[in-house]
């Protein structure tokens, strides 16, 4: 059985993966500003790995993020997903410009993607990963890797100081489920906190 203890780790386990190579090569392609691959994509990755599963879990999108502040309109992310599609068919792409997603969630602006990473619903979505200009897979991860790899999910500091958005997570867990997918996951509920 694969363990994982760090960032590094994980980095070696995305660099072994050619599927997700392929991906962020991809990605790379478009030379969008601070760009990102992240959620489920990172941690599904790891989370397959350590249930020991032969197959990856199916995804249901590919999260790309990138900060743009001057190009906000949502068409110009909608034009991105049709050229990864047209560059990779099949796969289900979803890109989102962090510049303008505070609108959409009601927070204050982002000031970067990783700053918008760290606004994710939980600690162990809170992840990304990107290749630099000389090709080498990085990870972003502004919660770190310790709930990822514990397979635990708590929500993130932004998540757990609302309210409301305690209740967006609590809906979340309902909706994902991902007990029923990766069984050895624990869930910090609410209750807990």
């Amino acid at each position: 059985m694969t363990v994982l203890k760090n960032e590094e780790d994980i980095i070696k386990l995305i660099r072994q993966d050619e599927w997700m190579l392929e991906i962020l090569r991809t990605v790379q392609s478009l030379h969008l500003p601070d760009w990102w691959v992240c959620a489920g994509f990172v941690r599904a990755k790891i989370w397959d790995v350590l249930h020991g599963f032969p197959k990856r879990t199916p995804l249901p999108d590919i999260d790309v993020i990138y900060f743009d502040r001057i190009h906000t309109e949502e068409e110009k992310e909608k034009k991105w997903e049709r050229q990864l599609r047209n560059l990779i068919p099949g796969l289900p792409w979803s890109v989102k410009n962090q510049a303008r997603m505070h609108i959409v969630n009601g927070s204050a602006p982002y000031f970067s993607s990783i700053d918008a990473m760290a606004k994710f619903p939980e600690t162990a979505t809170a992840l990304g990963v990107a290749l630099n200009e000389n090709g080498d897979v990085v990870l972003a991860a502004p919660w770190g890797v310790d709930d990822a790899i514990n397979m635990r999910i708590r929500p993130t500091p932004h998540f757990r100081a609302s309210e409301k958005l305690m209740q967006i997570y609590e809906e979340r867990l309902c909706k994902k489920n991902w007990q029923n997918t990766w069984p050895n996951v624990t869930v910090w509920t609410v209750v807990e906190h």
